[in-house]
C-alpha cells in the first residue's frame, strides 16, 4: 500500500491538510505527531510543505522533543528544495510566529543573492508600522546585517524611525559597518532627540562611530547628547576616549 493510499481519498492537497490537527497535536502520544511529520515529509508537495510549517507554531514538552522534531521538519523541508520556497516565503510574509525557522530555511534553500532579495522584499512589505509583535523583523534585520549588499543599508534605513526600539537598535547595529549615508541623519536626529530611548541612543552613538559619519548640522545637540567616554573631535567625528 502507498503513502496516498494510506489516507483514502482526496487530493495530494486534503490529504496534507487533513495532517495539520496531528502535526499541531501539543499533547497526547507524541508519536502520533511524529508520525504524521514523517508523512508529509513523504508527500512532496508544496502543501505538505505548508502543514509542516505548522509545527515551528508550537512548543511542546519536554524541550529536547520538541527541538529534536523541529530540527527534524527543518531537514525534510530542505529535502522538497525549490518547491519548499514559495509555502515558506508565504508562511514568513504571513506569519510573525516561527520567523527565525523561516528564515533559516529559507537561506539553505536559496542562493545568497536570492536569499537577500527576498529578505529585503519581506521586510520592505511589513515596513517600520507598527506591529503587535516585531520578531519577525528584528529577524529579517538582524540575518541581512551579517550579508554584504549594497542593498541592504538603503532597506534598513526606514527601520530607524520603527515604532518598536528593539527593531530600531537591530537596524542600528546592522548600519553601523555598513557606513550608509542615507543612515547618518536619521542616526543624528536619534542622538539629539529627547523621545529616544537611552539604550536606543547609545546604540545610534556607537553607529555613528563605527561609520566614521561626521556630525555636521548637529554638533552643538550631539555634544549636548554624549556623556563620557564620547565626545566630538576637532573634525566633527563622534570618538571614544581610552
Amino acid at each position: 500500500m502507498g503513502i496516498l493510499d494510506f489516507f483514502g481519498g482526496g487530493s495530494p492537497e486534503e490529504k496534507a491538510r487533513r495532517l495539520r490537527s496531528k502535526v499541531t497535536q501539543k499533547y497526547g502520544e507524541p508519536t502520533t505527531r511524529q508520525k504524521a511529520l514523517q508523512q508529509l515529509g513523504e508527500m512532496k508537495t508544496p502543501e505538505a510543505v505548508r502543514v509542516l510549517m505548522s509545527r515551528f507554531t508550537i512548543t511542546v514538552e519536554p524541550a529536547t522533543t520538541d527541538s529534536d522534531e523541529k530540527e527534524h521538519v527543518f531537514e525534510l523541508i530542505k529535502a522538497f528544495g525549490d518547491m519548499a520556497v514559495q509555502p515558506v516565503r508565504e508562511f514568513l510574509e504571513r506569519n510573525d510566529a516561527a520567523s527565525t525557522w523561516a528564515v533559516r530555511i529559507l537561506e539553505a534553500l536559496l542562493p545568497i543573492d536570492a536569499f537577500i532579495t527576498t529578505c529585503v522584499e519581506v521586510l520592505q512589505k511589513i515596513g517600520p508600522d507598527y506591529t503587535r509583535d516585531p520578531e519577525k523583523k528584528v529577524v529579517l534585520i538582524h540575518k541581512l546585517g551579517e550579508k554584504s549588499d549594497p542593498r541592504i543599508g538603503p532597506a534598513l534605513v526606514p527601520f530607524l524611525d520603527d515604532p518598536s526600539d528593539d527593531v530600531k537598535i537591530a537596524a542600528i547595529a546592522a548600519l553601523g559597518p555598513l557606513k550608509t549615508e542615507a543612515a547618518r541623519e536619521p542616526l543624528l536626529q536619534l542622538i539629539v532627540s529627547e523621545d529616544t530611548a537611552r539604550r536606543v541612543k547609545n546604540a545610534a552613538i556607537q553607529a555613528v562611530h563605527q561609520s566614521e559619519f561626521g556630525v555636521q548640522g548637529f554638533r552643538e545637540k550631539v555634544e549636548a547628547a554624549l556623556a563620557d567616554p564620547w565626545f566630538v573631535d576637532k573634525a566633527g567625528h563622534i570618538k571614544k576616549r581610552g
